[in-house]
């Protein structure tokens, strides 16, 4: 392949990766890059809503303190025989009845039961907001490892980017020294083969590129055929603590108090501590008061529409009788025919505010709940209370201890990649001065191709590994200033 072939394959590849519409495209920083991931992310959707079911809880046990207070009403109507409410008296027609009732009761003495259910509620409550936090650390330290891994590959872009320039720019000269008699062909030939082996990694590198912003666009939860890129600050502008001043032991110590799962592991053991108390409260009496007030109203439907007078009925042995004096005589009884109807719907309410007020009632009292038996339900979840305790103890442990070992291990690491990145900075600045001086003695035709180009290769594999080394670096330190609770900043 001829190097003009060459380079209008490098410029073919070059634009079908960049060929997305960028021109109106936004450049994002880290910071929106981690708030778009929390809004999109459903692990920290799921987590805020249990955040807000355990806020719901805490406010309904703050409620459940003060008295509780209802008002009933019933109307309706009894068919058959039914007990009428206002005489008591069993009936067997159709009643229309309604029935008020306004009853309060509060609680006057539990043990604390009350008092420790709302304090270990909200201990539950605040344990789940830092559980939300916690959640956007992961997801924050993710992008930012994503959004790092990004840089280095746009880095590494440009260093095979100059690379390739620099290959092309000597395999040019070298052609025209080679068309002049000056040089033999195999010069040119080792720089054009050299040349397309830098063009070939240039691709490799855009790719990659390519594939890394992929890489954070999926971990964003962002459409893949969505124009994005990200701003790209200078790796030696990214601000980075002392190592010096991360010493494990103190980041640690840091890490403790404001790690949101290391506040949230205490935030839940304080919350069962008082809900054993509230536990053990429920194994003792309780008092309340109550009141009420009361009426109701029952007419039924049947009316007497007219009684028909059939003279007196016969005297017998059993009718009464009366001693006037002149003689004993029997009380006549009349003989009467009672005619009953149907009541209309308005009939059916007479006399509805005379007995509401007659039928108006009232109760106040205290009332004592002694727990004697039932079913060891109490008792059984007072010790499942102390078993939970203990488990949330060897939790806040067991997560404690991997703290350490994690901050243990990335201040190990900060150190092994300072030492990895000072150590190809030495080999970058060595590598600079041979190929400076390799330049100057293959224009002076004292060396070979072969051997510029072995130079020429040197240099960039140092100048890829210092980038490499030197991304590396700053990232074991932002993990270092993120356990220290400073946040993730580039």
């Amino acid at each position: 392949m001829t190097l003009r072939a060459q380079m209008v394959l490098a410029a073919f590849m070059i634009f079908a990766a960049f060929s997305q519409p960028a021109f109106s495209q936004e450049k994002w920083d880290l910071k929106k890059c981690v708030e778009y991931a929390w809004a999109q992310n459903i692990s920290v959707q799921q987590t805020d809503i249990q955040a807000r079911v355990a806020a719901l809880s805490y406010h309904q046990l703050q409620t459940s303190q003060y008295p509780n207070i209802n008002l009933t009403n019933a109307t309706g109507t009894n068919f058959g025989r039914a007990v009428d409410p206002t005489s008591n008296l069993f009936v067997n027609n159709t009643l229309l009845f309604q029935q008020f009732n306004f009853n309060i009761s509060g609680l006057i003495y539990n043990w604390g039961n009350t008092r420790n259910s709302i304090i270990g509620a909200r201990y539950n409550s605040s344990a789940a907001t830092k559980e939300v936090e916690r959640v956007k650390n992961d997801i924050g330290l993710t992008v930012a490892t994503t959004y790092l891994q990004v840089l280095l590959a746009k880095e590494q872009v440009k260093i095979t980017e100059q690379q390739m320039r620099l290959t092309t720019s000597r395999l040019q000269d070298t052609r025209k020294r080679v068309d002049a008699g000056q040089l033999p062909e195999l010069n040119a030939l080792e720089l054009e083969a050299q040349h397309a082996r830098d063009s070939a990694t240039y691709i490799t590198a855009i790719m990659s590129a390519e594939q890394n912003l992929l890489t954070l666009k999926a971990t964003l939860n962002l459409d893949a055929a969505t124009p994005f890129d990200i701003i790209e600050p200078p790796v030696d502008k990214i601000p980075v603590e002392n190592i010096a001043d991360l010493n494990p032991e103190s980041v640690y110590e840091t890490a403790l108090r404001t790690q949101p799962l290391q506040q949230a592991n205490d935030l839940r053991l304080k919350a069962l501590q008082y809900n054993l108390k509230a536990a053990k409260a429920s194994l003792y009496p309780s008092i309340s008061w109550f009141g009420g007030l009361g009426t109701n109203f029952a007419n039924p439907n049947i009316k007497i529409s007219d009684i028909k007078f059939n003279g007196y009925q016969t005297p017998t042995l059993l009718s009464p009788i009366v001693n006037t004096g002149a003689g004993i005589f029997p009380v006549l009884q009349p003989d009467l025919t009672i005619v009953q109807g149907k009541k209309n719907f308005n009939e059916m309410w007479t006399g509805w505010g005379t007995q509401l007020q007659d039928n108006f009632r009232q109760n106040i009292g205290l009332q004592i709940s002694v727990p004697i038996l039932n079913g060891g339900a109490a008792r059984t979840n007072y010790k499942r209370i102390q078993y939970d305790i203990q488990n949330a103890e060897w939790v806040k442990k067991q997560s404690n201890q991997r703290l350490k070992n994690d901050i243990y291990l990335a201040y190990q690491s900060a150190v092994n990649a300072l030492n990895r990145y000072r150590a190809s900075q030495k080999t970058k600045t060595l590598s600079e001065k041979s190929f400076a001086l390799a330049q100057k003695r293959y224009d002076a035709g004292l060396l070979q191709p072969i051997e510029y180009i072995t130079i020429q290769n040197n240099l960039f594999r140092a100048n890829i590994q210092t980038t490499a080394d030197h991304f590396d670096f700053v990232f074991r330190m932002k993990v270092l200033e993120f356990y220290k609770g400073m946040g993730l900043r580039l």
